[in-house]
This record gives structure tokens, C-alpha cells and sequence, in this order.
């Protein structure tokens, strides 16, 4: 039993240790969680800074390669819709990319009821030939409503991960060699817990780094396409009524905008003549009022 005890002392000093490490592996940033928005980001490795002179400590450390979060979103006008569909699919997939989403609908255009496809789609591509992707995609558009890029920098996420998964996995050595060590069997139980513990942590983190090294090969660009009737004037019989009505607020505007000058002007050049003749004006106006207004009885006394 002595030689048990004095066994178990070593061992329970060592798993102090071991937790003591996994606690700090666990407390590390978590900056590079991953985001609740991983469904469509791509992203791309963007090429090292070049060093600032050719001298020095350029060649000490290795460069570190960037990860680079992508967006690309386009809104597009077609004359096809359905081809262009059909066309941006053949194009990502001879790219050696793929189609993520494919939505289209009908919608209703104009007085009598038109109707033409609409379709919004996302597609992810090579992260080195998203711009020609790009190339291509507004090559096929009668007009470009709207485009956006945008990207986030998770090298020091990606970092961090590295080195927590790199305690973890010291961690878990350790607690491995322990568990080997223990004859105890609350010891054993003790040191497999944390094990579980620690292996979780390990495959939470991996799963993480696989999302930014599967996202640094492809980019996600997404499309709204609408079809170039949409975009079409509204035309009845050949008479187009927004141009008329475009008219009409534009001679309101003018005709608004130069009474609204005008009163601007008068106040302005009248005003100073107005108050220094209309002050004196209605001051004796109301004194004459005054006096006809105190004559009037007297007069009827007279006649009376």
C-alpha cells in the first residue's frame, strides 16, 4: 500500500501539470472562432509583403503566407437570364469550382403583365481566378447594377489556432502517458476525462484551420440576375408615360423653384423700402383713425 501511495503522488503531481497546461491552451485568444456567416465566404492567399531592403534580417525568418477572407457579389442585367445561369455554371465548374445555390423564379413586368426569369446564384471559384471570373461574369451583362468585393485578413486567427492546438496536442501526450502510469482507478478516471476534454478542444480547433485552409483555395461570388426587360421604360401603344410624367415634375420643379426666387429677391431688394415707408404709413394711418374715431360722436351730438 506504501509503495501505491508513493506512486500516486508522482502521478498526481503530473496531472496538476497537464491541466495546469490544457487550462492555458483553453484560455488562449479565440479570435479565430469561426464566424457564424461561413456559408458563402471564400477566401484567398494573398503573397507575402517583400521585404523592406535586401539587406538585414529579410532572410532570418520565412515569410508568412496571408489568408485573406473574399466576397465577391454582382448585380447584373441580361438579355437571357437562364443562359447566363447556364453560363456561369459551365464556368465555374471548368474552373474546378462549383455551383453552391441556384434560385429562379418568374416575375411580372410592365401594364399588361410580362413576364421574364429572374434568378439569383452562388458560385464558388479558385481564389487565383476570381478576377477572371469576375471578367467573364460582366462580359455576359447588359449593365452592371452593382458590385462588391470585399475581404478580412485571418493570418493572426490561423496563428493562434496553430499554437493553442500545439499546447493542446503536448497536453494530451502528457495526459496520455499519465493515464499509462496510473493504477488508481479514481486517478484513471480523472486523467481519462480530461483526455476527452482535451481530444474535443484538438478536434474543435482542426475543424476550424480545415474551414481557412479550404477557404484560402475558393472564392464565393454571388449573383443577382435580372432580366433586361426589367430594366426596360414602360411603353403603351408607343407612348411612353414616365417620360411624360418625368416632364411634368420637372416643369412643376421649375415653375416652383422660380416663385420661390422671386419672393427670395422681392424680400430681399423691397424689404429695406417697404419697412422705412410702411412704419411712418401706419403710424400716422392709425392716428388719423384716432381722430375720426373720437370726431364721430361729437358730430352726431351736433346734430342732434
Amino acid at each position: 500500500m506504501g509503495d501505491i501511495a508513493m506512486n500516486a503522488k508522482p502521478i498526481r503531481f503530473l496531472l496538476v501539470v497537464t491541466l495546469a497546461l490544457t487550462a492555458c491552451a483553453a484560455a488562449a485568444p479565440r479570435e479565430a472562432e469561426q464566424p457564424a456567416s461561413l456559408a458563402l465566404p471564400a477566401a484567398t492567399a494573398a503573397p507575402p509583403a517583400p521585404a523592406a531592403g535586401g539587406e538585414g534580417f529579410a532572410g532570418d525568418q520565412p515569410a508568412t503566407e496571408r489568408l485573406v477572407i473574399k466576397n465577391a457579389s454582382l448585380s447584373i442585367v441580361v438579355d437571357n437570364p437562364e443562359g447566363a445561369v447556364e453560363a456561369v455554371t459551365q464556368m465555374a465548374e471548368g474552373m474546378g469550382g462549383f455551383v453552391v445555390s441556384v434560385n429562379t423564379y418568374k416575375t411580372s413586368f410592365g401594364p399588361e403583365g410580362a413576364t421574364a426569369t429572374q434568378a439569383s446564384m452562388t458560385v464558388r471559384v479558385p481564389s487565383q481566378r476570381l478576377g477572371e471570373a469576375l471578367k467573364q461574369i460582366k462580359a455576359m451583362a447588359v449593365e452592371i447594377n452593382n458590385e462588391n468585393i470585399s475581404g478580412q485578413d485571418v493570418t493572426s486567427d490561423y496563428t493562434d489556432l496553430q499554437s493553442r492546438l500545439k499546447n493542446l496536442e503536448a497536453a494530451e501526450a502528457q495526459l496520455q502517458s499519465i493515464m499509462e502510469e496510473a493504477t488508481k482507478t479514481e486517478d484513471v478516471l480523472a486523467v481519462y476525462n480530461q483526455l476527452v476534454s482535451t481530444r474535443e478542444q484538438i478536434e474543435v480547433i482542426k475543424g476550424q484551420m480545415k474551414y481557412y485552409e479550404e477557404a484560402a483555395a475558393l472564392s464565393a461570388i454571388t449573383l443577382d440576375i435580372i432580366p433586361n426587360i426589367a430594366t426596360q421604360p414602360i411603353e403603351i401603344g408607343g407612348w411612353h408615360p414616365e417620360g411624360t410624367a418625368k416632364e411634368s415634375i420637372e416643369t412643376l420643379v421649375r415653375i416652383l423653384q422660380g416663385l420661390i426666387d422671386f419672393l427670395i429677391q422681392f424680400t430681399i431688394v423691397c424689404g429695406p423700402f417697404i419697412i422705412a415707408l410702411g412704419v411712418p404709413a401706419f403710424v400716422i394711418g392709425r392716428i388719423v383713425w384716432r381722430r375720426m374715431k373720437k370726431a364721430a360722436p361729437k358730430s352726431e351730438a351736433e346734430s342732434k
